[in-house]
């Protein structure tokens, strides 16, 4: 039984190895610097592990940009329902009107300096003025025609335009002298007025037939008074159917006009204006546009000038009624002296 049991167990000086531990040596020998590719699997990640999350990304980046291009689609049908409805209602038609009047002004702007390039470019002529003779001219030419049987015609045949109305008109100024009726009614002078005034008003009457220069009384005021016994005669002859039309070139010299007559004829603010009987200017082309439109009306226009004028336009001449004040030697009438 020993034997048996000696048998059994093994011998330490046996240094046979055995399969198994022939196998295993290489492994242990070679320790950590194994290199066979039963060891990758375990170290790099798999391609598959990667793609759930590029998908979860791509799916998002998807969603939003549908989101976008839908919130895009929306905006734009929200902007043609905003042009639709600005088109048909009033404020869009006024912005669109605006737009095109902006464009049109902005044309206009440069087709005026283009004009205004092209005129400054031009040589223009002076035209030579051509006055048209007063029919009270060639009345006055007619009867100072010799006549066949040889007598001489009157020297003041001019005067012939107030003749029918002599009696009248030396009436009035025959009144005029005495005293003053302060409250005559409108249009009716108001003040007296000296034998000098009577006699400056007869000769303008008689003898110039109602259009020359006569000389100044001296001073604006007095010029005033006369001019307005003037106007008073002027109404009782003609009525409503004559306007007043005063030159005195400045806004002082008609604010003193203004006064003066409104004093001596009892006038108001509202008689002085273009639809009044009393009208101011101070340049000479309106009052003769003012002058030839009431000539068009069948109206009488009495032009007054003041002393200060130092001429009388041409185109004046024309009309039937005027009367200029000629300063004489030593009166400073012209307030622009005095500065």
């Amino acid at each position: 039984m020993e034997s048996t049991a000696a048998d059994a167990m093994p011998d330490d000086n046996d240094l046979t190895p055995k399969a198994p531990e022939t196998e295993q040596a290489p492994a242990e020998s070679t320790g950590g610097t194994n290199t066979e590719p039963a060891s990758t699997p375990s170290t790099k990640p798999a391609p598959a592990e990667a793609n759930p999350v590029m998908d979860l990304a791509l799916k998002d980046l998807q969603n939003r940009r549908d989101a976008l291009q839908v919130e895009i689609t929306a905006l734009c049908s929200r902007k043609e329902q905003l042009e639709t409805e600005l088109k048909a209602n009033f404020a869009g038609q006024s912005d669109a009107i605006a737009r095109r009047v902006k464009g049109f002004q902005e044309y206009l702007g440069g087709a005026l300096q283009d004009l205004v390039q092209s005129v400054e470019n031009l040589e223009l002529v002076v035209q030579p003025m051509v006055v048209q003779p007063s029919p009270l001219d060639q009345a006055a030419d007619s009867a100072s025609a010799p006549e066949k049987s040889g007598e001489s015609p009157p020297l003041t045949a001019i005067a012939d335009t107030f003749s029918p109305d002599e009696d009248l008109i030396r009436q009035t100024l025959e009144r005029f002298l005495k005293q003053p009726d302060v409250y005559a009614d409108p249009w009716n002078l108001r003040r007296s007025i000296d034998a000098r005034d009577t006699a400056l008003l007869e000769d303008w009457f008689f003898n110039q037939g109602g259009r020359g220069a006569q000389p100044s009384r001296g001073t604006r005021p007095r010029n005033i008074l006369v001019s307005a016994a003037l106007i008073a005669v002027i109404g009782e002859l003609y009525g409503d159917q004559f306007q007043c039309l005063v030159l005195a070139g400045g806004p002082e010299r008609l604010g003193e006009w203004r006064r003066g007559l409104q004093d001596a004829l009892g006038l108001g603010r509202e008689d002085f204006g273009p639809s009044s009987g009393i009208v101011l200017f101070e340049r000479p082309e309106a009052l003769v546009e003012r002058a030839d439109r009431l000539e068009e009306r069948g109206e009488v226009p009495l032009i007054l000038i003041d002393a200060a004028e130092r001429r009388v336009d041409i185109p004046v001449l024309q009309f039937p009624l005027w009367l200029a004040f000629a300063a004489g030697p030593g009166e400073r009438l012209d307030d622009d002296d005095l500065l």
